[in-house]
């Protein structure tokens, strides 16, 4: 059975996409612990991130500092944080969210339900930083 990130990607269950390209996706948490958090998550079913290619590793940290430098733009954080748990869903994701305080990076704070509007309205401005940063044509849904 496929993960819920990969009815994600296929278009089965809605996300709010911020980058797409031929080997992973960003999209925005439905839990977010802070306003912008996003999720990159490879395309290829990978439980445990020790056991991601090399490459595609390398590929997601990438893709996560250009994430990161997006949520920088839009929220103005003092900070830009990234976390790999991998305990929620068993296909390899890496969490980066915006942090004011130390307590940002803690799933006890994150939100229990959101505004689908504010997350399409988050997306588009993390994508339009996106194109602005030099990435348009990536930045997209998949």
């Amino acid at each position: 059975m496929p993960s819920v990130f990969t009815m994600i990607i296929n278009g089965d269950l809605p996300g709010h996409f911020v980058w797409s390209d031929d080997r992973c996706v960003s999209f925005l948490s439905i839990n977010p612990i802070t306003d912008g958090h996003a999720l990159i998550v490879p395309r290829t079913e990978v439980d445990h991130w020790l056991d991601l290619d090399p490459a595609l590793h390398a590929h997601l940290m990438t893709v996560s500092h250009h994430v990161g430098t997006a949520i920088q733009s839009v929220f103005r954080p003092q900070r830009v944080g990234m976390m790999i748990a991998g305990f929620e869903v068993p296909h390899t994701h890496i969490h980066v969210l915006g942090l004011n305080r130390e307590a940002d990076m803690s799933f006890a704070n994150a939100a229990a339900s959101v505004d689908h509007g504010e997350l399409a309205g988050f997306a588009d401005s993390l994508r339009a930083a996106l194109d602005d940063a030099g990435h348009g044509g990536v930045a997209s849904a998949p």
